[in-house]
C-alpha cells in the first residue's frame, strides 16, 4: 500500500536527503544525524506550495555528500506518522543520546501490553505503527515481531446533534466549563457512564445532570452512616453482586454498565435506609475507579485511614452473588397480565402453580382451557389457553 510519506510544512521531522545536480537524491550520512529544524520567523505556506523550510536559503544549500559539489536539502518534512508511529518505543529509555532505547531496556518492556487510541486513528495509526515496527524488527533494532499483545479504540463522544464535534457545526463541549458547573468527577464519570467504550455516544446535559446527582447521593451517604465494619444481611447479594459486576466489567472495559451497577447499589442502600461505614468503605472503593477526588474526601472525612488509592480492592463471596428471589412475568396468550416475585431455584411445577393462583390471571384465563403451558427460569411463565 503506497504512503505518501512527505509534508511541505516546517512542523516535523526533516528528510535526511540532499538533491545534487549531479549524483541526484543523495542520503545524508549517519554521522550527521539526525538534521535538525533550523529556527525560522515564520511557519507559514509558501506561495509556492513548497515548505516555509525553502525559505530558510543557509539551512537549504549544503555541499553533496557524494561529491562534495552545491547541493539543496529536501526541504519536505516527515508526516506525524512518522513520529507516533515509535514514540512509545522511546518511553522505555527516554534520556539514551546513542539509540532509540538500549537493548536491556527494549527487551525488559516490549512489546506494549495494552494500547488505546481514538477510534478515528485506529486504521491508520495501526497500519503504519506496526510496518514501522516490523521494519525497526528487520534491522535488529527491536527485539519483538509485534509492537503491542492488544489494541483497542474508543468511542467519540459526539455533540448534542448527534455529530462530531467541531466549531462550525456550533456543538463542541468545552470541557473546561462542565468542570466549573458539574466539577472534575461528574465530568469523568459521565464520559464513562455515556456508552459502550468502543462505540460513539451524543453529549447530553440532562445525562451530566444525573452523574451530578448520583456523586451527591453518594456524598450523603454520611448522613445515614453507622457504625459497623460488616456487609449488613440485607445488603448481602446487591453488594457481593456489585464488587463482582464492577471487578469484571473494569476488566473488560465496560465502565457504563460498572457505573450503572453503583447506581443500582445506591438504590438498595436507600431502601435500607442506612449505611454502615464497613459497608461505605467498599462503596467508596468501587466508586474512586471513577470518581477519585469524592471519593478521597468521603475517605478522610471518615477517618478511614490512608487514601482510597492506596487500599485492596474489595473481594466479592461467588455464592453470594445469586439472588434467592426473581421478579418474572406471567403471561396469557403471550400478553403480560402479572408479574410475580418466586425463589430463583424453584421448580417448574411450582412456579406454574404460583402463576395459576394470582388472582389476576385466574381472571384472564377465565374458565378457558389452558392447552399448553411455558416456563423460562428465573424469566416467564406463558400459559396459551383456548
Amino acid at each position: 500500500r503506497d504512503w505518501v510519506f512527505s509534508r511541505q510544512r516546517y512542523w516535523g521531522e526533516p528528510i535526511p536527503i540532499v538533491i545534487c545536480p549531479k549524483c541526484g537524491y543523495v542520503p545524508v550520512p549517519e554521522s550527521e544525524l539526525p538534521v535538525r529544524l533550523p529556527n525560522v520567523k515564520s511557519y507559514e505556506p509558501t506561495d509556492t506550495g513548497e515548505s516555509p523550510l525553502a525559505h530558510m536559503t543557509d539551512w537549504v544549500h549544503t555541499t553533496c555528500p557524494r561529491c562534495g559539489g552545491p547541493a539543496r536539502r529536501e526541504t519536505d518534512t516527515m508526516p506525524q506518522w512518522a513520529g507516533s508511529s515509535w514514540y512509545f518505543l522511546r518511553y522505555t529509555d527516554p534520556h539514551n543520546p546513542g539509540a532509540i532505547a538500549s537493548p536491556q531496556a527494549l527487551q525488559y518492556w516490549t512489546p506494549v501490553d495494552w494500547y488505546n487510541g481514538g477510534m478515528e486513528h485506529t486504521t491508520l495509526h495501526v497500519l503504519y505503527s506496526r510496518f514501522w515496527h516490523k521494519f525497526l524488527y528487520d534491522i535488529g533494532v527491536v527485539p519483538t515481531p509485534e509492537p503491542y499483545a492488544k489494541r483497542t479504540s474508543h468511542g467519540m463522544i459526539l455533540g448534542e446533534n448527534g455529530e462530531k464535534m467541531s466549531k462550525s457545526r456550533g456543538n463542541v463541549v468545552n470541557p473546561d466549563d462542565i468542570v466549573d458547573a458539574y466539577g472534575a468527577d461528574t465530568m469523568r464519570l459521565y464520559e464513562m457512564f455515556i456508552g459502550d467504550f468502543e462505540k460513539a455516544a451524543p453529549w447530553n446535559t440532562n445525562g451530566i445532570k444525573g452523574c451530578r446527582r448520583f456523586i451527591e447521593r453518594y456524598w450523603n451517604l454520611q448522613d445515614i452512616v453507622r457504625e459497623g465494619g460488616e456487609i449488613r444481611k440485607e445488603l448481602e447479594i446487591p453488594f457481593n453482586k456489585t464488587i463482582k459486576k464492577v471487578t469484571e466489567d473494569v476488566e473488560n472495559l465496560k465502565f457504563n454498565t460498572a457505573i450503572a451497577a453503583l447506581m443500582s447499589l445506591i438504590n438498595d442502600i436507600a431502601a435500607v435506609g442506612s449505611i454502615t461505614r464497613g459497608e461505605l468503605r467498599i462503596f467508596t472503593l468501587l466508586l474512586n475507579l471513577f470518581a477519585p477526588h469524592v471519593c478521597e474526601e468521603v475517605w478522610e472525612n471518615q477517618k478511614f485511614g490512608g487514601m482510597v488509592c492506596q487500599q485492596a480492592w474489595p473481594a466479592y463471596d461467588e455464592s453470594k452473588c445469586e439472588d434467592k428471589t426473581v421478579e418474572i412475568a406471567v403471561q396469557v396468550n403471550g400478553k403480560v397480565r402479572a408479574r410475580l416475585s418466586i425463589p430463583a431455584d424453584i421448580a417448574k411445577e411450582d412456579a406454574l402453580s404460583k402463576a395459576k393462583e394470582n388472582d389476576r390471571i385466574s381472571a384472564a384465563i377465565g374458565g378457558k382451557k389452558i392447552v399448553r403451558e411455558i416456563y423460562v427460569p428465573a424469566k416467564l411463565v406463558n400459559l396459551v389457553v383456548k
